[in-house]
């Protein structure tokens, strides 16, 4: 996988070198329907107008600003753009990377979901922007402090799995750094930040990968002997907590976390893809945007007629709810409380399985 990064690498120097953009060598390669292209770029243009001009955080609810900012500069990057491209959107994520990176952002700890108030959730997001940027910063200094910030970031991801916890929240995160329990949503960002860390080159042992695997497995419902292994003979997935009941977005981050730590045709992946093929999913589905990300790339990583038929569904649903201004808004209280900035990037994350230019997401 590392190879993979610097392949992704090199690609982006030869496209720039070529003075031709990314989105447009991805068209070429991988014809797709226009109206996507446009959708993203009009989401892209979104974020460039939502940036506080001062200080370069984007967050139209002004609130956890580098969670929302550190997703921003994702969903950018994986269409294809880079901080040290002199276009609008190159100058938004440059601006943008300079603000997550300020010291203040980051407790002397490494927690960069502390001062922000998105906590783990928060710290996963921005750790796996962080290791996914490594080496594209706009000048050489920006790509030291990249090092240096993410991997503070890294190691706080694994000392805190590391907290003595009982066998049921083993290998999982939640809501601090110092939480002795777990859950699925806090634990995939950090599984996807760990493991696009090692990707990157970072010291991760595939100790603290295998042991957050095995929690997310575990998070699989399905009935279970008296030894705890499980029966897969009916289809099913993740749910929030180990013994609850799978739903949509869990389901779908199950799927994602373990193909990308490798685990694709393990029981849990083959089983959790057969259930979200037949989950009828609607703009008013519960945590709509959270999940939609996660099973759009989460399909795309299984491939076939699993990817082909994610891929025209999310198109569907997403690009007749796009605002004028570009932005998507959430339909459910909690999701539309988080903001356009949010919705935005998830639903570019969502349709960016079209550009696949992130090593995180290649298949």
């Amino acid at each position: 996988m590392t190879q993979r990064k610097g392949v992704a690498v090199s690609l982006r120097t030869l496209v720039a070198a070529l003075g031709m953009s990314l989105p447009l060598l991805a068209q070429e390669k991988a014809p797709s329907t226009d109206k996507v292209d446009a959708a993203v770029a009009r989401a892209l243009k979104y974020f460039v107008a939502a940036q506080n001009p001062a200080e370069g955080w984007i967050s139209d609810t002004g609130a956890n600003r580098t969670a929302m900012t550190s997703l921003a500069i994702l969903a950018m990057a994986a269409t294809g753009h880079q901080p040290s491209e002199d276009t609008p959107e190159g100058q938004c994520m440059k601006k943008a990377l300079a603000y997550v990176l300020k010291a203040e952002n980051q407790d002397p700890q490494g927690f960069l979901g502390g001062r922000d108030g998105s906590r783990m959730y928060g710290h996963g997001i921005a750790t796996l922007m962080l290791s996914e940027m490594v080496g594209m910063g706009a000048d050489a200094q920006m790509d030291q402090l990249l090092r240096e910030r993410c991997k503070k970031a890294v190691d706080l991801i694994l000392r805190s799995q590391a907290l003595p916890k009982d066998a049921r929240n083993a290998g999982g995160w939640r809501y601090m750094p110092d939480s002795r329990d777990s859950d699925l949503s806090a634990t995939v960002w950090q599984l996807m930040a760990l493991r696009s860390a090692k990707n990157a080159g970072f010291d991760v042992p595939k100790e603290a990968i295998a042991k957050a695997v095995e929690y997310v497995k575990r998070c699989y419902k399905a009935k279970r002997d008296a030894q705890g292994k499980p029966d897969f003979s009916q289809k099913s997935a993740c749910a929030y907590e180990p013994g609850q009941n799978p739903e949509f977005a869990m389901g779908a981050a199950g799927l994602l976390s373990l193909q990308v730590c490798g685990e694709y045709e393990c029981p849990e992946v083959v089983g959790s893809a057969d259930w979200l093929k037949e989950k009828k999913i609607e703009w008013h589905t519960e945590w709509f945007f959270y999940g939609t990300y996660y099973y759009a790339q989460g399909m795309f990583q299984r491939g076939g007629e699993y990817a082909t038929h994610a891929r025209k569904l999310v198109e569907d649903i997403l690009l007749p709810k796009q605002n004028p201004d570009g932005s998507w808004q959430g339909h459910h209280g909690q999701e539309r409380g988080s903001g356009k900035v949010y919705c935005t990037a998830m639903g570019v994350l969502s349709l960016a399985v079209k550009y696949h230019f992130l090593p995180i997401y290649q298949r």
